[in-house]
């Protein structure tokens, strides 16, 4: 196999197995088996990001899954709107934002119980024991004046991998398989830093009547109701399942192991091609001004209320832990507006 690039894509071969840079997504389909996917792999972003509120590891691993699987999800937008993961439940960890801003910006944070973090005996406790119940929401933000979409989906102790699938599902209605990791590595720096990976890939058919969906839990049928027979999958599907359950998660952090090389790995026999990738930074959209202008929409009194000691507005930054430090009196109305 032969690397030919035209209009954006390459079919991998051996030779064009170079090493790749971190924070990339990576677009790819194998035809032979009507597959698309996209393959992320973080590195000093997810670690910026965790280093900078200091997590606990257990905390950091979990935030590392919800960031590479924003970026997996986010990188499908077709414009310049945003793409937010959020979770909310009754775990230690009880919320996770994560926000994908098209087309490369991604920023999140993590809240968590301190005391029963620090109280765990066990640190190999997997994502859904750490999440706990709640639901996962998944927002497509457009922006302007057009509507925001939402798939709602609930947690009751699974992983991230798992809630995804079910968020394909009953949502997109295609079949999908995600894949993510998260570990510290050794990168050649005094300490180890923190990586991220994932894997998605969709049966994609021209024909649709190949997609063959499972239905979704009946709730409340009636006792003795008939139960459908479940769908036979397609065998392109199944060996595509097949074939990305043989990866293991340092496949998808390890400096040495690229998306190429793993996508040439899984898919070499099908003939996989790859498209051009595109960058992923960290980066937070907030800045003083956009803070000033939430804080003039609070009432005078609410205000009030805000102000510290020093005599001081302060604000902090959820995702960046950036301060901002505000006098109330500039934050009167100004001269012309309504009082």
């Amino acid at each position: 196999m032969v690397l030919r690039r035209t209009a954006g894509m390459s079919d991998l071969g051996p030779e064009s197995l170079i090493d790749g840079p971190d924070d990339r997504i990576l677009p790819f389909q194998v035809e032979g088996l009507d597959v698309r996917g996209r393959v992320v792999r973080l590195g000093p972003s997810v670690d910026a990001m965790i280093a900078r509120h200091g997590y606990p590891p257990i905390v950091s691993k979990v935030l590392g899954e919800a960031v590479a699987l924003t970026a997996l999800l986010g990188s499908s937008l077709k414009f310049e709107g945003r793409f937010q993961l959020q979770t909310k439940s009754d775990g230690l960890i009880d919320m996770i934002v994560v926000d994908f801003e098209a087309p490369d910006r991604v920023r999140g944070y993590a809240r968590f119980n301190e005391e029963g973090v620090a109280a765990l005996k066990d640190a190999r406790l997997p994502t859904g024991g750490l999440l706990g119940r709640g639901h996962l929401a998944l927002t497509i933000d457009p922006g302007g004046d057009m509507a925001r979409y939402q798939g709602v989906v609930p947690l009751s102790g699974e992983s991230l991998e798992d809630a995804a699938h079910q968020y394909f599902q009953q949502s997109e209605q295609i079949p999908t398989r995600v894949r993510l990791a998260v570990a510290e590595a050794w990168t050649g720096g005094s300490i180890p830093s923190w990586r991220a990976g994932g894997l998605l890939v969709q049966f994609l058919p021209e024909a649709g009547a190949r997609v063959r969906v499972k239905d979704l839990d009946p709730g409340d049928a009636p006792e003795g109701a008939a139960v459908p027979a479940e769908p036979e999958e397609d065998d392109a599907w199944t060996e595509a399942q097949a074939l990305v359950e043989t990866i293991e998660d340092h496949e998808l952090i390890d400096p040495m192991v690229t998306s190429e090389r793993l996508l040439f790995r899984l898919f070499h026999e099908r003939g996989v091609r790859v498209f051009d990738g595109s960058g992923v930074q960290e980066k937070c959209r907030c800045s003083r001004e956009k803070v000033e202008t939430m804080l003039r929409q609070f009432p005078e009194e609410d205000r009030r209320d805000m102000v510290a000691d020093d005599g001081s507005i302060v604000v902090t930054c959820e995702f960046c832990s950036t301060r901002y430090r505000f006098d109330p009196d500039d934050l009167k109305p100004r001269g012309g507006e309504d009082q």
